[in-house]
């Protein structure tokens, strides 16, 4: 479990599009069909980090609730699936059915070329974007790891959404999530 952090895009970056198949419908999705009406939150991950599994309970919990105000969880997985079999689109949908299908969609980037141009570096890495979808917090849920014994709250990410709903400055000091490395292909 090598420890990486996310490289931070810079504040005020537009959410790069995409087009991706999600493995839970089988259907292609778009950013702009994805997109929240207040804000949307892009969440790299996939199905076997421990750093994701740590925080699971925190990331079901966010993408439900702040869906009924309007914030959409755009879940994407990029890891490479010839070394990582566990995150293969098929898993993927398999997991969703597990967690209640809490994401607006769990999407494949088999080609990883969504995850670089998120500038994505870990699992979890999180993005938050406004109505405009311009980035407003780029960093961590929390500071609870695995191997840590703060307990998960999604402390950081709950006040930058509160902040954004009601209309607030986010503080622009945020700190990098940290978690596996996205496994990149050779």
């Amino acid at each position: 479990m090598a420890a990486t952090e996310s490289n931070m895009m810079p504040l005020g970056t537009r959410a790069p599009d995409f087009e991706l198949p999600d493995t839970v419908t089988g259907t292609t999705k778009t950013l702009q069909e994805l997109k929240g009406e207040k804000g949307t939150v892009i969440l790299f991950m996939c199905n076997h980090c421990p750093y994701v599994l740590h925080v699971k309970g925190q990331l079901i919990s966010i993408a439900e609730q702040y869906a009924q105000q309007g914030i959409s969880t755009i879940a994407i997985s990029a890891n490479d699936i010839i070394n990582y079999p566990q995150d293969a689109p098929d898993k993927m949908q398999a997991m969703m059915r597990e967690w209640g299908n809490p994401f607006a969609a769990y999407l494949y980037d088999e080609s990883q070329s969504v995850a670089k141009a998120y500038q994505a570096a870990c699992t979890p890495d999180i993005y938050v974007f406004d109505a405009a979808l311009s980035c407003v917090y780029r960093g961590r849920l929390d500071g609870s790891t695995p191997k840590n014994d703060v307990p998960p709250t999604g402390s950081d990410l709950r006040t930058a959404l509160d902040n954004l709903l009601a209309g607030k400055s986010i503080d622009p000091r945020q700190i990098p999530s940290i978690g596996c490395n996205i496994k990149w292909k050779d």
